[in-house]
């Protein structure tokens, strides 16, 4: 089930609304959101559900293991079974039949591994459980008594598929206690509406543009301007369709009585790609800067050892994504720009205009994503050599989708820039948020826009659903 479909919004939603606001006492209240979350995540794979709860479960009695022992040894033990517990599904079924099938083609072996159908959302619930049990052995969020609690925040059906990944110490607190005022409430539909606005009026709009141009998924035969076409309708497309997920979690969540982090900052406004990382996917740059990057020594052992860590972290980074080399190419690419850019290349950056730094850094990060976009390596470079003027100037194709869709790509670049920073300021200084009866008009204007459009609209999913 996704949340830009007609069932979640006109039957799952109001569903869980309507069990879950009259109750007052949180034991219940969390017992509704389980049920739901699981219906949530059951829908399309009830099978897929036995994983996470087998992981939930060692997690849980690995934790308390923990919290029981005083033997640095036994906690470290139990630490130990907790990770494996959490990466041993996720290692199966998306990397597994990637290195075997890399080693028998490297020894020319006559076997091969078939790939697994990956669950959805699995890279984004093991991180989950992964920090519960890192957090409590490293004394940093009590342990649960209750494994309902743990099951609730492994399962939470907003950032469940797609992120914002929640780290246990944040939400800890809110998995016992949880209010929410009408204007909680108001906020979170608002946040919701302009997400599925997002998806459904942008991101899926990109899509189809993108996949009218006929060779953007082969690089073959693609002009200059319909390879530079192709990379921007896809940078467009996945920052829409995954910040979308972000906000419509967000959103959710408000409503359910859970404060996540923000999980976007209008990233392409960025002068460096140093900057883009820190306002792209910002829930995925903390955890690996908390679990991977700092205990392996962060910067602090010379420059030598945070060149590694870098590294090591940018390869890890790549992985994440998929067991694909692209995806290996894409990490090893940003890692390079990022000790280039802290290393080697800080000052005379500095020195440039502010504007150009926007430029140069937005043309790296479309680059990236045309990396990041292409598993087939034949097919990336193909693209990217048309990009550089490995063939003709324009070809008809582009020529047509430039005509189809005229200035809407410039239109939703447009949407992707801080222009509403000034009101979210305003805000913010007022120390709340108001309710304002063209704030209410606006979400419900969004919202019967968005479903309008899903009625005429063939099934898109997130693009981030994959990983």
């Amino acid at each position: 089930m996704v949340f830009s479909s007609l069932t979640f919004l006109l039957l799952f939603l109001p569903l869980l609304y309507l069990f879950y606001y009259p109750i007052s006492n949180p034991k219940w209240r969390n017992g509704v959101l389980i049920v739901f979350s699981l219906l949530f995540y059951a829908w399309g794979e009830p099978v897929m559900v036995l994983g996470m709860l087998f992981s939930t479960g060692v997690n849980y009695l690995a934790a308390r293991a923990i919290c029981a022992s005083e033997n640095a040894g036994r906690r470290k033990a139990f630490l130990v079974i907790g990770v494996i517990a959490s990466v041993v599904f996720l290692f199966y079924f998306k990397y597994a039949a990637f290195l075997f099938n890399t080693v028998a083609a490297l020894f020319r072996l006559p076997v091969r591994m078939p790939a697994q159908k990956l669950p959805i959302g699995i890279s984004f619930y093991t991180f989950q459980s992964l920090t519960y049990t890192v957090d409590v052995y490293r004394s940093k969020a009590p342990v649960l008594k209750s494994p309902w609690k743990l099951l609730l925040y492994i399962s939470c059906f907003p950032q469940l598929i797609a992120g914002p990944i929640v780290q246990y110490a944040d939400v800890a607190a809110q998995l016992d206690e949880r209010r929410i005022s009408t204007v909680d409430f108001a906020a979170g539909i608002r946040r919701f509406s302009v997400g599925l606005a997002k998806k459904v009026l942008l991101a899926n709009i990109c899509g189809a543009a993108l996949d009218a141009l006929p060779h953007a998924g082969t690089g073959a035969a693609l002009s200059v301007a319909g390879a530079w076409l192709a990379g921007f309708l896809y940078t467009l497309q996945i920052y829409f369709d995954f910040s979308a997920y972000s906000d419509m979690a967000i959103g959710l969540g408000r409503t359910l009585g859970f404060t996540y982090k923000e999980n976007f900052n209008y990233p392409y406004v960025s002068a460096s790609v140093t900057e883009f990382w820190r306002r792209w996917h910002m829930s995925l740059g903390s955890f690996f800067r908390d679990y991977v990057y700092i205990p392996l020594g962060g910067n602090r052992r010379g420059t030598g050892r945070t060149i590694l860590n870098m590294l090591i972290v940018w390869t890890l980074t790549g992985f994440w994504h998929g067991a694909s080399w692209n995806f290996m190419l894409w990490g090893a690419y940003y890692g390079v720009l990022l000790i280039l850019e802290r290393f080697v290349l800080e000052r005379a950056l500095a020195r440039l205009p502010n504007l150009l730094r926007r430029a140069m850094t937005l043309i790296l990060v479309l680059i990236g994503w045309v990396i990041f976009y292409y598993t087939d390596l034949t097919a990336l470079w193909e693209h990217l050599r048309a990009m550089f003027g490995g063939g003709s100037a324009i070809d008809p194709e582009t020529v047509e989708v430039l005509k189809r869709y005229t200035v809407y790509p410039l239109l939703a670049f447009a949407c992707a820039m801080p222009v509403a920073p000034a009101l979210k300021a305003r805000r913010e200084a007022k120390g709340k948020e108001t309710i304002t009866a063209l704030s209410c008009f606006g979400s419900a204007v969004l919202l019967a826009l968005s479903v309008v459009f899903l009625v005429g609209q063939t099934y898109n999913p997130f693009i981030y659903f994959r990983f």
